[in-house]
């Protein structure tokens, strides 16, 4: 800014100088004598004071209104101008001014996708309330107008209402889960265990809901040795048959799915859960691990589940510290993979 206010003092004083310098000749040559010595004097010492108060006011007046600017700025809040000390080169402030612009555009975006998934949770988890709510008071209702009075019809009935409350306290409960993992209350119980060994307690757990649609639950060798991690044992297990879940869940008539455990590096190992099954879009694949996120919207909600298993999955890796990722293809398949700790032996 200096350098710019100096030459803009200097030729807008040249101008005014060389006018009132031109008039004042004229005036001399109508009623006085020309005396060019003391023109030349007149305007050295016209064009010097006229700078010097052109510069001053210039001066004050940008210095003024960037102040003014920078008190605004700060009144929105932005550290950065808050911290920085206030500068009259344009150039500077320009740049300034142009990545607070774009740092406040990027938060109202970032508003702005908060409060549609936030819209987009209330409506999903309204929706998945609502549906088993309902089906126990119809149930519920059916039986006080005089179903109850019919043994079979009153069995029936209670035990569909039965499991309406048992899908209710399922979703409670893995809402209470992810509530607690996001504000950091995992409370893991972290131990050293074989992994091989909870990978087959959830193929035993998962067996009969696999052999409903013929899915083969497979290692993807035999190992010679246990696998040691250290991790929490029952939240690693969840992880696991939530994984093999969601491949059952969307898996093919006669698919399988396989697990397989390998050494990444010197300090951790990743557990890779496989299907051939239905795979997912890969406009999808950034959402899947939100809560009630479902590729499907009809078809999964059949499937039963809270929606919440894959959001489960992530929040439970993360609260180890360690990673998880997916990678799927449309019509062939998914694998899911996430770190953990080994145990050196």
């Amino acid at each position: 800014m200096t350098k710019n206010s100096h030459k803009f003092s200097m030729v807008t004083a040249l101008f005014i100088t060389g006018i009132h310098t031109f008039l004042l000749s004229i005036f001399l040559y109508m009623f006085y004598e020309i005396d060019l010595s003391f023109l030349f004097y007149w305007f050295i010492s016209s064009y010097i004071f006229t700078f010097f108060i052109l510069h001053l006011r210039l001066e004050t007046f940008v210095f003024n209104s960037i102040k003014s600017i920078y008190r605004d700025l700060t009144l929105l809040e932005s550290a950065s101008f808050n911290q920085s000390p206030i500068t009259t080169d344009m150039a500077s402030l320009s740049k300034e001014i142009d990545s607070y612009a774009k740092n406040k555009k990027l938060e109202l975006e970032a508003l702005k996708i908060r409060e549609e998934y936030r819209k987009e949770f209330i409506g999903n988890v309204s929706h998945e309330l609502k549906t088993p709510l309902f089906t126990v008071q119809g149930y519920i209702s059916t039986l006080i107008e005089g179903a109850a009075d019919d043994p079979k019809i009153r069995d029936k009935y209670l035990k569909r209402a039965d499991k309406g409350v048992d899908r209710l306290i399922y979703i409670v409960k893995d809402l209470d889960m992810i509530t607690k993992l996001e504000v950091g209350d995992a409370n893991l119980t972290v131990e050293t265990f074989n992994i091989l060994e909870t990978i087959t307690n959830v193929f035993d757990l998962l067996e009969i809901k696999a052999e409903k649609k013929n899915i083969s639950l497979l290692l993807d060798k035999d190992y010679p040795a246990p696998v040691m991690v250290h991790a929490d044992r029952d939240r690693i297990q969840q992880v696991l048959s939530n994984l093999v879940v969601n491949s059952i869940k969307y898996g093919h008539q006669n698919g399988t799915t396989e697990v397989s455990v390998e050494v990444l590096n010197s300090e951790k190992m990743i557990v890779r859960v496989t299907d051939n099954g239905e795979g997912v879009e890969a406009k999808h694949l950034t959402r899947l691990f939100e809560r009630f996120y479902r590729v499907d919207k009809s078809g999964s909600r059949e499937e039963g589940g809270s929606g919440l298993g894959l959001s489960i999955v992530k929040h439970i890796i993360e609260a180890h510290d360690e990673k998880i990722y997916v990678e799927s293809k449309f019509g062939i398949g998914s694998e899911f993979s996430f770190t953990l700790q080994k145990q050196n032996q």
